[in-house]
């Protein structure tokens, strides 16, 4: 497996990136390129290991900045994040990784790769901690005006990975709204809800905020805008709540003690809480497997990102999510896409009739009144 990886990509590119991507190869026996600009990424590469061509380095002349708009990176030819994704198409890696900027990533991902047969729009899967297991959010920031047939099709996404990745038999899907009961939402929420029941995922309906960390909920379903909101809420709790108690173990000799007796467990916790344990965020429905890495990340996030990446190829995520998805649209077979779309037209023609039966007694009363 050969993944590249941004050199020029985030806010403590290139050292940490190359720091990461050296950790990778060692722990993790993946073959790592690097991507950027040859003679900064050669010396930072010599300035952090004794075995500077370790690492094959692949030349672009320009970097993304963090704060650039998606359509000025396009404009830039010879960008590292540009050349890693024509790498990708071409066969010559099997994932590509990157710290940078987010929209720029998207924006030439789907210019440079396109979009997976049948997928409309990507989406951003992140991975989070809960109670009992891992959880997924989709979207979490690619797609911000999203239709119900997005969600939809993100509901299919995640639950697909959920299965695949994280061996989560028959993943709970749910879509996330301000509250569980039905008439809660708005439209988007409301009529996505409805596509999703109709199909064969295990829906358990609307799930809220508090939920996700749970353990009774495996997919969390939103748009973008809706999905990244929560997401950095979750991050700035868990910082929160890590700082919360270091500070209380550090007030006293007492406390210090209760520190020092309960240590192991207070690690384990705060391994659960912290977000560079689970890498970076997957760019689902681009035509290749891509990967947004924090942008602030450190060595480990970069190594953890890599792995996640190395993690979808080998589940051929990508090939079961165009498998569904292609069998959804023929509209056939007896598997269980075959199955979600008999579903979905069974509803739609249901709603058909029940409209014309509502529109056929309406016309009776007025018949009666004349």
């Amino acid at each position: 497996m050969r993944i590249a990886v941004d050199a020029m990509g985030g806010d403590r590119a290139p050292g940490a990136v190359i720091e990461g991507a050296l950790l990778a190869q060692k722990e993790l026996g993946i073959e790592v390129l690097l991507v950027g600009q040859k003679d900064v990424v050669e010396t930072e590469l010599a300035r952090r290991s004794s075995s500077p061509t370790c690492l094959p380095i692949i030349p672009a002349s320009q970097a993304v900045a963090m704060d650039e708009s998606p359509s000025a990176a396009l404009k830039k030819k010879d960008s590292s994040m540009k050349v890693a994704f024509e790498l990708l198409k071409r066969g010559e890696v099997q994932a590509f990784v990157s710290a940078g900027n987010s929209g720029a990533m998207m924006a030439t991902g789907m210019f440079v790769l396109g979009n997976l047969p049948h997928v409309e729009r990507p989406a951003i899967l992140v991975v989070v901690p809960t109670l009992t297991h891992a959880a997924v959010i989709i979207d979490a920031g690619a797609t911000v005006d999203c239709k119900p047939r997005h969600l939809l099709q993100f509901a299919l996404m995640g639950s697909i990975y959920a299965e695949s990745v994280l061996g989560t038999p028959r993943p709970r899907v749910g879509v996330l709204s301000n509250g569980e009961e039905e008439g809660k939402g708005n439209d988007l929420t409301r009529a996505a809800s409805e596509q999703i029941a109709a199909t064969a995922l295990n829906f358990i309906g609307y799930v809220e905020g508090r939920d996700i960390c749970g353990g009774n909920i495996d997919v969390v379903v939103c748009d973008g805008f809706t999905g990244n909101v929560t997401l950095k809420t979750m991050e700035g709790v868990a910082h929160f709540t890590v700082a919360v108690l270091k500070d209380a173990f550090q007030k006293n000799t007492l406390s210090r003690l209760g520190y020092l007796l309960s240590r192991k467990a207070l690690r384990e916790a705060f391994a659960r809480l912290d977000h560079t344990e689970y890498g970076g965020a997957l760019l689902l429905g681009l035509d290749g497997v891509a990967i947004i890495a924090h942008g602030g990340s450190s060595p480990k996030e970069i190594k953890n990102a890599i792995r996640v990446a190395g993690e979808a190829v080998s589940h051929d995520v990508n090939r079961r999510i165009t498998e569904v998805l292609e069998e959804l649209s023929h509209q056939a077979g007896d598997k269980f896409p075959g199955k979600i779309w008999r579903r979905i037209r069974s509803k739609i023609e249901t709603a058909g009739e029940k409209n014309a039966v509502e529109e056929e007694e309406r016309k009776g009363k007025g018949d009666e009144k004349d």
